[in-house]
């Protein structure tokens, strides 16, 4: 028999939010009947405590053919396999190198045994997401980096670093995907675009907990730092067993503190990354 709480959810006089809630409150008090009876402390456990959010944002960048890229040549096409006007269905071919558009980077990608994108816990891909903004900064120095003392900063405003958070680079680059300004390539093949300084990713290791980073630009690392193949910041932090994530979109609309990320990352067998549908509840 279905109970009134499952009865009002079905036909519409509550809202998913006010469902959950008072389902967990509902199993929230049986338990702690439970734990009265027998004379036990009664306790909520934090992982207990109902998350709740009002908007879902997209941070993913459409793939297209001709997407920016770090050296600047095509990692990206796709043909048509089946049409409906001839097959009556559509399927296209794709060949992708991982590593282009909004995508994630597997510990595999800077490492020799690392994990690769399938060997990532999933509970990797739900967390806290803290959004440092250096836009203006990034606006006037394109070879600008997230240092220290942004993140410093940033706890100076909003408290410390969520505990297993993301932390994310908003440079104002996902504003300007369709211009050159993006790859910020010059004529000696370099890019010009901001990062996360290496003195950054090194905090974060040692001094916070945090499992991800991610950036609005094409790599994690400052345009400049990755010619040569230097990649500092890549190599320490993929390099620690965690993932980052590059080229994310809409950043403008989220809050410095309080969305939770969702990455989708591809499950792919040896997979050092991948193209990724990047989510924000807010």
């Amino acid at each position: 028999m279905c109970s009134p709480l499952c009865l009002e959810a079905l036909y519409g006089r509550a809202s998913r939010r006010d469902f959950v809630k008072k389902s967990l409150m509902a199993a929230t008090a049986v338990a702690c009947g439970a734990r009265a009876a027998s004379g036990a402390a009664v306790a909520t456990p934090a992982a207990q405590q109902p998350r709740t959010f009002t908007t879902v944002l997209d941070l993913t960048h459409a793939l297209y053919e001709g997407f920016p890229t770090f050296d600047g040549s095509k990692w990206f096409t796709m043909e048509k396999k089946f049409t409906f006007a001839k097959d009556k269905l559509n399927i296209n071919t794709w060949t992708v190198v991982e590593h282009i558009g909004t995508h994630m980077d597997a510990p595999f990608h800077f490492t020799a045994d690392g994990h690769s994108v399938d060997e990532i816990p999933i509970t990797d891909f739900v967390v806290p997401l803290a959004v440092v903004d250096i836009s203006q900064r990034a606006q006037d120095n394109p070879d600008t980096a997230l240092t220290p003392d942004d993140i410093k900063r940033w706890e100076a405003t909003n408290g410390p670093l969520p505990e297993g958070c993301c932390v994310m680079m908003n440079s104002g680059w996902h504003r300007i995907l369709a211009s050159p300004k993006f790859s910020g390539r010059d004529d000696a093949g370099r890019n010009h675009t901001p990062g996360f300084h290496a003195e950054t990713a090194h905090l974060l290791l040692t001094e916070r907990n945090v499992k991800g980073i991610g950036v609005d630009t094409l790599s994690l690392d400052p345009g400049l730092k990755g010619v040569g193949g230097a990649f500092p910041v890549h190599y320490e932090w993929l390099g620690s067993g965690r993932w980052g994530v590059e080229n994310v979109a809409n950043l403008d609309a989220l809050p410095a503190k309080g969305a939770t990320l969702v990455l989708g990352g591809p499950k792919v067998r040896g997979g050092t990354g991948g193209p990724s549908r990047v989510i924000a509840l807010v």
